[in-house]
């Protein structure tokens, strides 16, 4: 092996204490100088392994030592850590990127992809609402149209996550005509999901209703 490119051996070893979820083994290498943002062979990072198995404790103490939760990973470094926990409906692993200060933005120029529809269309399904309010808690913006013009609520009402859909619009997400033609064209591609699409447009249409509504109210006094 190229010496320039030689892998340190601490950083080797600390993969393999990650990827095995041995946390006394992982603090005792980096109490012995091992680099939390090491990368092995493979060139995946330290917190990579971590996320992606899910070790919640092995995340915490890499972030004690200093990894960066901002950090590009994944083959294509197309991913942070963040985005990883959340496609995997990692709550836990989330929780703790998001208190060390994972950005709730645009994760990869590569991807343009956003926390919070992530954190949608994750297979938790059971985790969903759950993570949307940590995302919100940590600032995640529910108009953000950074991620191609829409926003998180114009991209999930185009999922079949009418579960999804009315949690964004209690937590405040505007229902927009954009999101009544998402649900609308995406009854018409999936029309096994036809009856869910048509519950999400009118979703929207009564929390437009509802917001005029109450527009209205006031106005009047």
């Amino acid at each position: 092996m190229d010496r320039q490119n030689a892998v340190p051996a601490g950083a080797e070893r600390l993969a393999e204490a990650v990827r095995a979820g041995d946390r006394e083994r992982v603090v005792a290498l980096l109490a012995d100088g091992a680099d939390p943002d090491g990368r092995d062979g493979n060139r995946t990072a330290a917190i990579e392994h971590a996320v992606r198995a899910g070790h919640a404790d092995v995340v915490a103490e890499l972030l004690r030592a200093g990894a960066d939760p901002n950090q590009q990973i994944g083959d294509y470094r197309e991913l942070k850590p963040l985005n990883l926990a959340l496609g995997w409906g990692y709550l836990e692993v989330a929780r703790l990127l998001l208190v060390a200060g994972a950005s709730t933005g645009i994760q990869s120029e590569r991807t343009q992809e956003l926390p919070l529809v992530v954190a949608v269309i994750c297979p938790g399904a059971d985790h969903r609402e759950s993570l949307i309010d940590l995302l919100l808690e940590y600032g995640a913006d529910l108009e953000d149209r950074s991620m191609k013009g829409m926003t998180p609520l114009e991209w999930t009402a185009g999922t079949p996550s009418l579960g999804a859909v009315r949690h964004l619009l209690t937590r405040g997400a505007t229902p927009t005509p954009a999101a009544v033609r998402r649900a609308r064209d995406a009854a018409r591609w999936r029309p096994q999901h036809a009856a869910t699409y048509a519950a999400i447009e009118q979703a929207v249409l009564r929390a437009e209703f509802l917001r005029r509504k109450r527009a209205a109210e006031q106005r009047t006094g």
